[in-house]
């Protein structure tokens, strides 16, 4: 029995050694944003009242943060805060990744299973909560650096406001990309492969920049979609947040090939044939 143990142990550290630096990627077309988005949107209508519930949740917290920096009377505070939508975006997402992983596998999906699933990479997604908490406290601070460009005195010019409105949305890119490149795959693969942070982290780095075109046109979608519902008195977001989320995972399943990492449990293998006629539609 030991020897067996001996044997077995000594089998996956081989794996461990033959595996990349980085999950391959594959290289997606143009169209394959508006893909992602429909299959976000038909899991949006499988999940049900579960993704809705989710997107009704962030609505509350737009509401909230509104609320508090009217309070304030803080036009800097409600961009900052506003901003966290973009910034923070890829952890909150996480339940929906889960949703669509179960409905990958042919599973009903379960809020129980979304908490065991992120419960299990916890601390792996701890670590990049904490690196976008960062980009975001920064983000808030350059907002309120970028405030000195707001016209406050006498009538305010429409080239004034351009001025403010132009710096603001360069210094948020800036942050935004930087976001984005982390997090459009990391934390769906970290939920779904057993893979460390750093490694997901890279993957996803690698493909965005293996994907640069397509990837700006799927970051203007997702920009597009937040703005629609912050809108819409934030009513919006409880279908777009969702629809986003559950495109993600879709993205990720496309673009990364993470084979060489021992599936996460708690789901079964997915129908392969099934996903290959989903990206081909």
């Amino acid at each position: 029995m030991t020897k067996a143990k001996k044997s077995t142990s000594n089998s996956k550290l081989q794996a461990e050694d033959i595996r990349p630096f980085v999950a391959p990627c594959n290289t997606v077309g143009i169209e394959a944003p508006l893909r992602w988005l429909r299959l976000g949107w038909q899991d949006f209508r499988k999940t049900g009242w579960l993704s809705f519930a989710y997107g009704l949740v962030m609505v509350v917290i737009g509401i909230l943060v509104t609320w508090i920096s009217w309070q304030a009377h803080s036009l800097v505070l409600a961009i900052a805060l506003i901003g966290g939508f973009f910034f923070i975006g890829p952890v909150i997402a996480i339940g929906l990744y889960s949703m669509s992983r179960q409905l990958e596998t042919g599973l009903q999906p379960q809020f129980i299973r979304c908490l065991r699933a992120s419960r299990k990479r916890m601390a792996s997604i701890m670590v990049l909560s904490i690196v976008f908490l960062v980009v975001f406290l920064i983000w808030a601070r350059a907002a309120s650096m970028v405030h000195i460009f707001f016209p406050s005195m006498g009538t305010i010019e429409l080239s004034d406001l351009g001025v403010f409105l132009g710096v603001g949305t360069s210094v948020g890119a800036i942050f935004a990309a930087i976001v984005f490149c982390v997090g459009a795959f990391s934390i769906p693969m970290l939920l779904d492969r057993k893979v460390d942070s750093v490694t997901a982290v890279i993957t996803s780095i690698n493909a965005v920049l293996h994907n640069k075109l397509t990837m700006l046109i799927w970051g203007f979608l997702i920009i597009a979609g937040i703005l629609v519902g912050i809108l819409t008195a934030f009513i919006g977001l409880a279908i777009t947040l969702p629809v986003i989320g559950h495109a993600t995972w879709h993205s990720y399943r496309e673009v990364i090939n993470p084979q060489a990492w021992e599936r996460m449990p708690g789901v079964g293998e997915p129908d392969l044939t099934q996903l290959s006629n989903n990206s081909s539609d």
